[in-house]
Order: structure tokens, then C-alpha cells, then sequence
């Protein structure tokens, strides 16, 4: 079998197909959350704690100085925790949104009840009725 022909046979393997589906979407999904909690999660929780921007909140180790002509210019150097903020309620908003498919896929998965154990066969009903018969003469 040649490379190419076996190349086709992988790639057109359904998990194959149902991984680049689930990567599109879960790209355009991990998109649509980060709108949803930087547009409209973080700005009312920043107005509540008083006008905060959370993607604006800093922690500046070294301040930036413009170049000057006997000095190159010096780039600001900085913690941005506010984006981590944000970026751990975008984490826990995705975490509890896959955690509600799993739980309805395996709700939808759960296994039939067993069946109730058949009953004796006719031979063994039989047999019985026999072995009975025979203790009581």
C-alpha cells in the first residue's frame, strides 16, 4: 500500500473528521466566551467594585522611558494579572459548559436496565416437576 493511499485511509478516518470538527468549533466557542466575559461578564463586575477595568489592572516592575538621543527607549515591563482574571473566568466559564455536555451525553448514554433473568426452561421446569413428583411418594 503506497503512503498516499494510506495517508487518505488516516485522514479520512471518522475520529479523524470528528477531531477537526470539534477543533473548529471549540476555536469559534473559545471565541464567543472570550466576548461574553470581557464584554459582558467583567464590565458590570468592574463597575461594581468601583469602575475597575480589569484587563487595564497592572503591576509595573519597570516603567517605560521614551528614547532619547543617547538612550534607547525602554519598554514597560508589567504583571497584567487583570487578564488573568479574565482569563481564569473565561477557563471556569468553558470548564462548566464542556461539564454540562458530558453530563447530558451521559445522561443520554446511560445504560438500559438489564433485562429481569429469564425464568427456568421448559426442561428444567419439567425436571423439577419430576424430582418433585419423586419426594412426595
Amino acid at each position: 500500500m503506497g503512503m498516499v493511499s494510506e495517508f487518505k485511509e488516516f485522514a479520512m478516518r471518522g475520529n479523524v473528521v470528528d477531531l477537526a470538527v470539534g477543533v473548529v468549533i471549540g476555536g469559534a466557542f473559545g471565541k464567543i466566551v472570550s466576548s461574553l466575559v470581557s464584554d459582558v461578564i467583567m464590565p458590570p463586575i468592574g463597575w461594581l467594585i468601583g469602575g475597575v477595568d480589569f484587563s487595564a489592572l497592572k503591576w509595573v516592575l519597570v516603567e517605560q522611558v521614551a528614547a532619547t538621543t543617547t538612550a534607547p527607549e525602554i519598554k514597560e515591563v508589567a504583571i497584567n494579572y487583570g487578564l488573568f482574571i479574565n482569563s481564569v473566568v473565561q477557563f471556569t466559564i468553558v470548564a462548566f459548559a464542556i461539564f454540562m455536555v458530558v453530563k447530558a451525553i451521559n445522561r443520554l448514554r446511560a445504560p438500559a436496565p438489564a433485562p429481569e433473568p429469564a425464568g427456568p426452561s421448559d426442561e428444567v421446569k419439567l425436571l423439577t416437576e419430576i424430582r418433585d413428583a419423586l419426594k412426595s411418594r
